[in-house]
């Protein structure tokens, strides 16, 4: 059975279709943003195209987009997070703020604590683990922790499986 190609009837080039399907969905734009920008690299379509390839090809880009991300996490190191510290001024006071962030930059829990110390650390990290632990059970996978690492490096938890967001389109 051959593949069908989708592109196949358009007079406007898979490249263009793909260009601007991404900025509606990537960017914080509309779709007459998106006809703009467009227009203003000379290339010159209607918002209602973007509307429409946006419905026919969002799907598809969101198929391959999932598709190359797991690949990818399938052949290098597995989905893992770490633990982030940084002193953040709140209304004149110093606060410490602790983040979760996963390998791709991605923020996965926040917290903000007056104290530094190893309760509010404590606190931080049983809850990010708890998200850590359920979000590996969902995928069939596990999650380590080590208690001793936390005052001496990040803690990592890695999961068996691809955890990350899949491209909402």
């Amino acid at each position: 059975m051959t593949k069908r190609k989708p592109f196949k009837y358009f007079k406007t080039s898979p490249e263009i279709i793909r260009l601007a399907v991404m900025l509606y969905v990537r960017f914080p734009l509309s779709l007459r943003n998106v006809e703009d920008l467009l227009h203003e690299r000379g290339i010159d379509i209607s918002h209602e195209s973007v509307r429409f390839w946006w419905n026919r090809f969002g799907p598809i880009f969101a198929s391959e987009i999932r598709r190359k991300r797991a690949e990818r996490l399938r052949s290098g190191p597995q989905w893992q997070w770490h633990l982030d510290e940084m002193f953040v001024k709140i209304n004149g006071e110093r606060h410490c703020l602790w983040r979760a962030v996963d390998h791709e930059g991605e923020v996965l829990e926040s917290f903000v604590t007056k104290a530094r110390d190893k309760k509010a650390s404590l606190k931080f990290l049983k809850k990010t683990m708890k998200r850590c632990i359920a979000r590996s059970r969902r995928r069939n996978g596990r999650c380590e922790f080590s208690a001793r690492l936390l005052s001496q490096r990040p803690v990592s938890c890695r999961s068996t499986a691809p955890t990350s967001r899949s491209a909402a389109l």
